[in-house]
């Protein structure tokens, strides 16, 4: 299986080192912005305008692809991209960030798009869950890896910002330098928001929940990490400990969703993201010694993390057999949506009570996931899929991102009984 990379380990390449430069920046603009003295509301923002500019990417960035082809469209995304990084470091006002933000989260949309709709055209039917498996294993280290490099530096100085934009750079080099044909034009999908929820409730509104949990923790986890000591390195370390508990957690979750309804799973690992959450908010009020903090923390990435592919799983049960991009097209853009929002209210509550506020808000969301899905499960007629994919080819999907058409004409919805 390892020659199965050999056709695209330089596009692997470009993914581990812009994944690199991204999560050092994902980590290193809340710290900032803390330091200067944003406020939390405008911290919220600073993450809600990346989710916008994602979602935006996601709709739009195809016609540039398209209009200029594969390659040249990832070298212009990759040259914004790395001068928006700079850009930050120049003009510290939390106006001008929220677009750079916008900017970045909408330069890596169309970058995802060209990585992987090569990675698809050059993978084989039987080498595309390995060549996604691989894939999905550099986002979580190499994200990791990046946040990690907070430490090295001081973020009140210049040279963390430098190095950022540097990464997300030589991310153009092994795209450039490729012997690999560009792939064909990118095909659309188009999205028919109504049909999806009809078809799986609790896939959709699960995925817009857990856009509102995980679109706040990344944007304002680094701002409760940080607490009182302003301790970079402690940052880093939390960050990092949930993202990698939450890699952890994607198996032994995913074999149970394989072996019972998905539905239960997803009410069992909400149950745990709510307990961890509220132990988080009440050890930071209190201020528990940070082992205990730490050990929170990694509960909370464990239970938490995983839940999104649940609902992509539970959704790919029930979609039609030629609908498996729409479905996850649809359930991204529902995960954007929440992720635009969830930062606004979260830092809004932490403005008002305090940073323990941001675990109180997950908890809520959490509790009101488990809520849904119990009463879903309790009206639908519908019994769990015996018939059903796995976990792992669904994870796999939802970590794509499809291309989005926005200009074709509505279809009739069709309408399925015993939704769940």
């Amino acid at each position: 299986m390892i020659k199965s990379l050999a056709p695209v380990a330089a596009l692997l390449l470009s993914v581990a080192i812009l994944l690199l430069g991204n999560g050092l920046q994902g980590t290193l603009l809340p710290v900032r912005a803390q330091l200067e003295e944003f406020s939390s509301l405008e911290i919220g923002i600073l993450g809600s305008s990346y989710f916008l500019g994602f979602a935006l990417g996601c709709l739009f960035a195809p016609y540039a692809i398209r209009r200029v082809g594969h390659i040249r469209a990832f070298t212009a995304m990759v040259s914004i991209a790395s001068t928006v990084s700079l850009a930050h470091a120049l003009i510290l006002l939390p106006e001008v960030w929220w677009v750079f933000r916008a900017l970045t989260g909408f330069c890596f949309a169309g970058l995802y798009m060209v990585i992987e709709s090569w990675l698809m055209e050059k993978a084989t039917n039987e080498t595309r869950g390995f060549v996604f498996s691989v894939y999905t294993i550099i986002n979580l280290t190499v994200v990791t890896a990046g946040q990690m490099l907070t430490a090295v530096d001081d973020p009140f100085n210049f040279p963390l910002f430098a190095l950022a934009s540097i990464l997300v750079s030589l991310a153009a080099v092994p795209v450039a330098m490729t012997k690999s044909p560009a792939p064909e034009p990118l095909n659309t999908v188009r999205i028919r928001p109504r049909h999806l929820l009809k078809m799986s409730p609790v896939g959709v509104v699960g995925s817009f929940a857990l856009g509102l949990v995980n679109g706040a923790f990344w944007s304002l986890g680094p701002v409760f990490a940080q607490r009182a000591d302003n301790d970079v390195t402690a940052v880093a370390v939390f960050m990092s400990l949930v993202v990698i508990s939450g890699a952890v957690g994607q198996w032994p979750m995913g074999q149970a969703s394989d072996r019972f309804d998905r539905r239960l799973v997803l009410v069992f690992g909400a149950a745990g993201g709510a307990a961890a959450g509220f132990g988080l908010a009440l050890a930071s009020r209190f201020f528990a010694d940070d082992m205990v903090i730490l050990g929170l923390a990694a509960a909370y990435g464990l239970f938490a993390f995983p839940l999104y592919s649940i609902c992509a799983a539970h959704m790919n049960d029930h979609v039609e057999s030629d609908g498996f991009v729409e479905a996850a097209s649809g359930l991204l853009l529902a995960f954007s949506g929440g992720a635009i929002v969830g930062p606004l209210i979260a830092a809004a509550m932490m403005q008002a009570g305090g940073v323990s506020m941001l675990f109180m808000f997950t908890a809520q969301v959490h509790i009101c996931l488990i809520m849904f899905t119990l009463y879903r499960m309790l009206r639908s007629e519908r019994p769990a899929e015996e018939d059903r994919g796995s976990f792992a080819e669904a994870a796999t999907m939802a970590q794509t991102v499809a291309t989005i058409d926005t200009m074709s004409e509505p279809e009739e919805e069709t309408t399925q009984d015993g939704a769940s």
